[in-house]
């Protein structure tokens, strides 16, 4: 098995060095809340949380079919539902963070716009890495490794990518009143699990 494990354990490095988007979050509190922005980041935390989870799990799967002993066909369908279910959430955040409208900020408009737009963006691109991986030859140890590879290339590139619309979403009084919400603090320590 030596051709798919090394290339494997690239893939969940990749996963955990940076394509994992949980909202970052500062942590600091202010006294002074948005009541308006507080309920917006209170709908927008809670819809956030269940699919944070559901983002570490498929990372966790990953990471976890990394041994040795894992055929080509088990990485490959790990691999597959694992981006799947990481293309729902996002895409899930993504509804979440429109449903909720537009923070009352400052251009909170286009700040909600431009993340919807950068979560069905990430969304994507994981529905097209579990394409890839759908198409992998698992017959052949070689060209399974090869396009595992491919892979993982791309999935780097995707955590390269980074998510600056959100990290815009989240700056200022927005990142505030998420750092207010028991649901977003919960959601962002979920990764510190995954960075194994």
């Amino acid at each position: 098995m030596e051709g798919t494990n090394p290339v494997n354990k690239k893939l969940a490095a990749a996963l955990s060095g940076g394509a994992v988007l949980v909202l970052a979050l500062s942590g600091c509190t202010s006294d002074d809340g948005n009541e308006k922005l507080d309920a917006w980041a209170k709908q927008v935390c809670d819809a956030v949380q269940p699919q944070a989870k559901k983002i570490a799990a498929a990372n966790s799967a990953i990471q976890k079919e990394t041994s040795d002993s894992s055929t080509p066909v088990e990485v490959q369908k790990t691999d597959a539902q694992a981006f799947q279910d990481m293309s729902d959430a996002y895409r899930a955040i993504g509804a979440a963070v429109s449903k909720a409208g537009a923070p009352d900020v400052e251009n909170g408009e286009k700040k909600q716009q431009d993340a919807v737009k950068e979560l069905n963006t990430i969304a994507s691109s994981y529905a097209s890495l579990k394409k890839q991986v759908d198409g992998l030859d698992t017959k052949d140890q070689a060209k399974f490794a090869d396009g595992l590879k491919d892979v993982a290339t791309e999935l780097d590139k995707l955590s390269q990518s980074g998510s600056d619309a959100l990290t815009t979403l989240e700056e200022g009084e927005v990142g505030q009143a998420m750092a207010r919400q028991e649901s977003c603090r919960s959601a962002s320590s979920t990764p510190a699990a995954i960075q194994g």
